[in-house]
């Protein structure tokens, strides 16, 4: 007895149109287009995965030096007088204190500071 493949073919086919759904022209109606319109995409966000986090620490970075240097201190002197103070907050944390709550990180960076006087 021969096996039927119109089933699990007419799936497969499916689950592509489903994933093209709201892409422009051919590339969601017609089955080899939309394939490779869903590869592509579909590589797109897998570098945009890695890109992200790429992009936050970028940002996260661009906030602490915003902050630190209205303290007088560069981002590489904060962080380094972090360190000697024993301090450990990642750039996350300090970019949302530099932002939402100044006067915590205004403190950090006093912290900071005499730290790098000390050593």
């Amino acid at each position: 007895m021969r096996i039927k493949r119109g089933v699990s073919a007419n799936k497969r086919r499916v689950k592509i149109r489903k994933l093209s759904k709201g892409y422009w022209g051919a590339k969601h109606r017609e089955f080899r287009v939309a394939r490779e319109a869903i590869m592509k995409s579909e590589q797109y966000a897998f570098v945009g995965r890695r890109n992200k986090k790429r992009d936050f620490r970028r940002l996260w970075i661009a906030r602490i030096n915003a902050g630190a240097r209205a303290y007088n201190l560069s981002y590489s002197k904060l962080m380094h007088g972090l360190k000697l103070a024993n301090i450990d907050l990642n750039r996350k944390v300090l970019a949302e204190l530099a932002v939402s709550d100044k006067a915590a990180f205004g403190e950090l960076c006093e912290t900071a500071n005499k730290a790098l006087k000390n050593a």
